[in-house]
């Protein structure tokens, strides 16, 4: 316990100033969600060390912006959802939205089972498996939008996520920098998925760090 005292005491749970724009009168959720990864989600190691301290700018606040582009009352698929970015944050900023969280991990699904349960959050499901088999495919397919973060190059991203979606849904990627230069060497692939003219994006302009996505929507 004094183990974990000592860790909790190297973050700073006061969330930044954007938070309570961005998750309302839900914000005491996004608070206790912070806790539950500064904590057992660092202890079960889902979380490196390093990244506790920059927890609200780097990955809650970064992945909540999503509700900013998100249709209102959308099925949305997260997958290779990990500890829960972007989907919980996304489920707590959004609560019109029904999300499912595909995680293929036991240890990590088990862990956002436990988190939805213990935030009350009864617009997120969890199914353990990987998006691209068969069982998930069946029971996800024709969703509104797919997310994902730091899960594969874009072409392998565009192939397990475009067959999730309905025709006209749209896949939506959280990317780094380097976001383009996945775009011209993988469009043959997201083409060959059913992908359409994509659209690279910057949100969460009032966040330390905003968050780059792209954009591609389900043409057949």
């Amino acid at each position: 316990m004094k183990h974990l005292e000592s860790e909790q005491e190297l973050f700073d749970a006061t969330p930044p100033t954007q938070a309570e724009s961005i998750f309302g009168e839900r914000l005491p959720l996004a608070i206790e969600y912070h806790r539950l990864l500064a904590t057992d989600g660092s202890v079960r190691g889902f979380i490196g060390p390093r990244e506790v301290p920059r927890l609200w700018q780097r990955h809650i606040l970064n992945c909540a912006v999503l509700a900013e582009v998100m249709p209102e009352d959308a099925s949305v698929a997260d997958i290779g959802s990990g500890a829960g970015l972007p989907g919980i944050p996304l489920a707590i900023a959004r609560p019109d939205l029904h999300i499912t969280l595909i995680e293929p991990l036991l240890k990590r699904s088990t862990f956002l089972g436990e988190v939805t349960e213990a935030l009350g959050l009864v617009n997120v499901e969890v199914v353990r498996g990987r998006a691209e088999e068969g069982p998930v495919l069946r029971s996800i397919k024709g969703v509104d939008v797919v997310t994902s973060r730091a899960v594969a190059p874009l072409g392998k991203l565009a192939g397990w996520s475009l067959p999730l979606l309905k025709k006209g849904g749209e896949m939506i990627a959280m990317k780094g920098a380097s976001v383009e230069e996945e775009l011209e060497r993988d469009a043959k692939l997201i083409a060959k998925a059913g992908g359409g003219k994509a659209q690279i994006t910057v949100i969460g302009e009032q966040l330390e760090e905003p968050t780059t996505i792209i954009r591609i929507p389900k043409i057949r």
